[in-house]
């Protein structure tokens, strides 16, 4: 039996994975969604850190004593996840980044915010320390149902900056786990230029999916089938 520990992206808690969790469960799997500190319903910490999301993941699998782990990152949740990955040690079976951000030691989710650090910087600072969930209309145009864009809008708490300003620590090269990288379409038809280069890595691997950044959400059972490929290798 395969024990996959799913982490939501910003803004998301455990419940994102509910339609994903359900089907895993019923192929005979353990199933544990993470939420981050400072998110959903444990929202209102600002100075949730990085290095605190890192530990909030090791910890459910040290807690659990979870083994043969395919551990599951969307979005922001890569970057805390590529670095659980490294110190859970021989507890990992897979990583399986979903439409995510990869981690890169010394660098932060600011640093590499596509319109520049100051921007996201001063968006932070702007909202009292969090980043501030999207709105209904900025889900539009990433195969999601007005339904399904209810319930992302309902579940989305403020983001804790601390988390997205903190570095990564790694040590030793990302390319070396075995990993999948989900890639969803709608949301630009090409890897990240970091994520392009790890998949050089022969322990790298790419799965296109035709959907937007919340395949948890517009694709569930799809995603559900990927994630699933992963327990049978």
């Amino acid at each position: 039996m395969t024990e996959f520990v799913l982490v939501a992206g910003a803004w998301l808690g455990a419940r994102a994975w509910d339609e994903v969790a359900a089907q895993l469960r019923g192929a005979g799997h353990g199933v544990h969604p993470v939420t981050l500190s400072g998110v959903a319903e444990k929202r209102g910490a600002a100075a949730a850190g990085q290095q605190t999301h890192v530990q909030d993941i090791v910890e459910e699998i040290e807690r659990r004593d979870l083994c043969d782990v395919v551990l599951v990152g969307h979005s922001y949740a890569g970057i805390p996840v590529g670095q659980a990955a490294e110190r859970i040690g021989d507890r990992l079976k897979h990583v399986v980044f979903v439409d995510a951000c990869v981690p890169a030691h010394g660098e932060s989710f600011v640093s590499a915010w596509w319109q520049g650090p100051a921007a996201m910087e001063a968006e932070l600072a702007g909202n009292g320390g969090f980043w501030a969930p999207q709105t209904a209309a900025e889900f539009e145009g990433q195969g999601l149902t007005g339904e399904q864009i209810s319930r992302l809008v309902s579940g989305s708490t403020p983001h804790p900056g601390a988390s997205l300003s903190e570095p990564a620590v790694l040590a030793g090269p990302l390319g070396d786990l075995p990993t999948t990288y989900v890639k969803c379409l709608l949301d630009g038809p090409e890897p990240t230029e970091d994520v392009a280069l790890l998949l050089k890595s022969e322990r790298w691997r790419l799965v296109e999916m035709d959907t937007g950044h919340w395949p948890m959400f517009s694709e569930p059972a799809e995603l559900a089938r990927i994630l699933l490929d992963e327990a049978r290798d």
